[in-house]
């Protein structure tokens, strides 16, 4: 009987992949042979095309087969552990590893991806972990591998903001010295395992997991997904509990409160989630409602809940109180006596409102789902007479959840960037205008604005055209935005509106001309000397246009009387002018409003800095724009311009800087964006962008600080395409690890003492322009 053929390399491969049998080598095709049967399994098919595009773009690399065989083996582990989506991330971020490592660091990445995938146990904290590594190889590249070595060891003791900390240690500790950090991240130092011991939480959630989980389902009766959650990076305090899409999202590591260990704390929040899901039949509506209401109305919620889980469960009161023991001081402190009145349900302080609604509770049927807006709505107005801080005043009982789950919200879209409609101006008779205008100091972002065709004056003699709103400095303009944990741009992301500047005391600036006079003495020989000259002629030269009479009659007698004459008898006249335009982009966020010595902020030194570098280019002759810019969000990036290039230097454009204030945060990529493109309309032979902060770029709504350094690079990158130099002077004394990243290492300066920054501006600009 004939034997069947055996089947060509790669046709069990999908159609639309079959080309990886002629790309892969034998080898790695082998792996991949073994390894479908399993991924279609497991994958789906969108997850098994993701898996084999991974495979393909890895292929391409030309980095060998050690990679490709390392993903074949290592996604569908991490797949399984944390959903397939997450492989769409996983690829790219390897990908984005290739140009910056070698192959033999992302084959580790790729090896030790499931053991990550397990002790995280959730592809956020998975995600948050690639953009780890790859801040980590921004930093210290050579420690990936032993690192990467170690890290089955470190995520046994570690959670992933532990292994940040300790990471970024041992990176700055030993960023010159090789051998020493090579001995750091593969823990063979005493000072490793030091900090090690320090970042070391008590109990790590994937190491009790299992058992939470048989501990919930005794209690209820049903299945709870459970998903550890991590804080923020600089801190080491994790989220509160939440939960949200149908699950229990817990803190991924936990110490032990008090003489209670972490499993009982782990147990506390379980229990205390599962009770509000056991009551809670709809959520509130948060609409309309303060902070301290809301406050107020959770504290009542917390109570419920547990009063009916402890009717039918007694002995969760044991469990429970004990982390009630301590009491916060001010306002939180009366909301810790509250939560443990109606926990115990006996008032343990001499306090008339911890009896008032202990009584009002009691006497109240717990199962009434309105009770607590009820009492909260009651208690908030009670207090509201008392300081109360939104940040800080809040119940320090550690178990209890953030209450996100009792609260519902109107939907607003912030997926794309506000399309904002044309200002409609119409022009109305006397008599509408007197008797139809409702806001006399409409502003610029009004949506419809009346002014009379004929001037119409008031009683001041101000006419009512003026008043009536100004016309939009100019339309909301929309940039990409680079996010690195892609490689990619994101279109229309950010959107820069320009606002008129509000007017100051031009006085000011004559003020600090007259303070700084001293400074402006010294630098005037050297602006002398920057000032174009016009037409110079040039002697002593052996090849020019024109003969030089008086060299030539030198050179004549030398002749006569035997001597050797100098043969530099020619000469020529050049045009000596300058062609140089300076952008000045100031960052007035928030923290320009801090104090330094001598009584002024970050912002009046800033101010005083740019009065004297402006003088500084009037003098020398050079054009030049003083522009701002602070943020509120990537749909709101606020840009302010003080002076343009087409403007001169007198009172309109210092009242214009004097009113210039410090708000908001500093999206600096999409302002720099902004700002070259000012910059690029202008007609120069050189020019020149002084960007000067007091921080590193962050806005409110980003958490990765890589995220917009990333950004602001490549803003600062698609600036020099266009013939732009960007030149960055920081105040911040922490900058040496992001501003030489971003704009270059010769086009930064770190400012050591900012009340020096009115002196090194101008001088700055002489150096930079000469």
């Amino acid at each position: 009987m004939p034997s069947t053929p055996p089947s060509p390399p790669g046709s069990d491969l999908p159609d639309e992949h079959a080309g990886l049998a002629q790309s892969l080598s034998p080898a790695a095709l082998a792996v991949l042979h073994g390894a479908l049967p399993d991924a279609r399994r497991r994958l789906s098919p969108k997850g098994l095309d993701t898996f084999l595009r991974g495979v393909s773009a890895l292929s391409q690399t030309g980095r060998g087969e050690g990679e490709i065989v390392a993903w074949i083996e290592g996604a569908p582990p991490v797949a399984r552990e944390l959903g397939e989506d997450v492989l769409a991330d996983f690829a790219p971020a390897c990908l984005g590893f290739a140009s910056r490592t070698s192959g033999a660091v992302i084959e580790r990445i790729l090896a030790t991806a499931p053991v990550a995938a397990r002790r995280l146990g959730d592809a956020a904290l998975f995600r948050s972990y690639l953009r780890f590594l790859e801040h980590l190889l921004s930093r210290a590249p050579r420690a990936m591998r032993p690192m990467l070595d170690h890290l089955p060891e470190l995520l046994e003791v570690l959670t992933l903001g532990g292994l940040r900390r300790w990471a970024d240690w041992g990176a700055e500790a030993h960023r010159t010295d090789y051998a020493e950090l090579d001995r750091y991240f593969r823990l063979a130092s005493e000072e490793s395992r030091a900090v090690l011991k320090r970042e070391r939480k008590g109990t790590l959630l994937v190491d009790v997991q299992r058992r939470l989980g048989m501990y919930a389902r005794a209690l209820w009766g049903r299945e709870f997904v459970m998903i550890p959650t991590a804080g923020d990076f600089e801190s080491r305090e994790g989220l509160r509990p939440f939960h949200e899409g149908h699950a229990l999202h817990l803190p991924d590591a936990l110490d032990g409160w008090g003489d209670q260990s972490a499993l009982d704390l782990y147990r506390a929040q379980v229990a205390h989630l599962a009770a509000h899901l056991a009551v809670l039949r709809a959520p509130f509506a948060g609409d309309g409602l303060s902070t301290l209401q809301t406050l107020c109305i959770g504290l009542i919620e917390d109570a419920r809940a547990e009063a009916l889980a402890i009717a039918r469960l007694p002995r969760l009161r044991a469990l429970w109180s004990p982390f009630h023991a301590r009491t916060a001081p001010g306002i939180a402190g009366r909301f810790d006596r509250i939560a443990r009145a109606l926990l115990l349900e006996t008032p343990d302080e001499e306090d008339t409102i911890t009896h008032w609604i202990l009584a009002e509770f009691l006497a109240s049927d717990p199962t009434d789902p309105m009770l607590s807006r009820r009492l909260g709505l009651a208690l908030a107005e009670r207090l509201s007479g008392a300081p109360f801080s939104p940040h800080s005043d809040r119940p320090s009982c550690p178990y209890r959840c953030d209450n996100r789950v009792l609260w519902a919200f109107e939907e607003a879209g912030f997926d794309s960037a506000p399309a904002m409609a044309p200002q409609l101006r119409k022009y109305v008779s006397v008599m509408e205008m007197v008797n139809e205008v409702e806001v006399e100091t409409a502003g610029e972002d009004a949506q419809e604005i009346w002014v009379q065709a004929n001037e119409f004056f008031d009683d001041d003699g101000t006419s009512f055209n003026d008043r009536e709103g100004k016309e939009p400095v100019a339309p909301p303009v929309h940039y990409d935005e680079f996010d690195h944990t892609i490689q990619l741009m994101r279109p229309a992301w950010a959107t820069v509106l320009e606002k008129r500047a509000a007017l100051g005391d031009p006085a000011l600036a004559e003020k600090i001309l007259d303070d700084h006079r001293k400074v402006m003495e010294r630098l005037r020989h050297r602006l002398e000397a920057m000032r174009p000259q016009g037409t110079v002629r040039l002697r002593k030269l052996e090849d020019g246009d024109e003969l030089d009479l008086n060299a030539a009659v030198a050179a004549a007698i030398d002749t006569r009387l035997r001597q050797q004459p100098d043969m530099r008898v020619m000469m020529r006249h050049e045009r000596r002018l300058r062609d140089t335009a300076v952008m000045v982009l100031l960052d007035l966020s928030e923290s320009t409003n801090d104090p330094v010595t001598g009584g002024q902020t970050v912002l009046d030194l800033t101010k005083s800095a740019c009065v004297l570098l402006a003088e500084a280019i009037h003098r020398v002759g050079d054009a030049f724009a003083i522009h701002g810019f602070c943020s509120d969000g990537r749909a709101q990036v606020f840009y302010q311009r003080f002076k343009d290039f087409d403007q001169p230097w007198a009172d309109l454009a210092k009242a214009r800087l004097a009113g210039a204030e410090g708000r908001l945060s500093t999206r600096m990529g999409a302002a720099i964006r902004h700002a070259t493109s000012h910059l690029a309309r202008v007609k120069a032979t050189r020019k020149l962008m002084m960007v000067i902060t007091d921080g590193a770029p962050a806005d409110i709504d980003v958490r990765d600080p890589m995220y917009l350094r990333a950004d602001t690079r490549r803003a600062v990158e698609e600036a020099q395409r266009q013939g732009i130099t960007p030149f960055c002077l920081t105040l911040d004394p922490g900058a040496d690890a992001y501003v030489q990243r971003i704009f270059g290492p010769r086009n930064a300066l770190i400012l050591d003492r900012v009340e020096r920054l009115p002196e090194r501006l101008p001088q700055l600009y002489a150096a930079l322009t000469r």
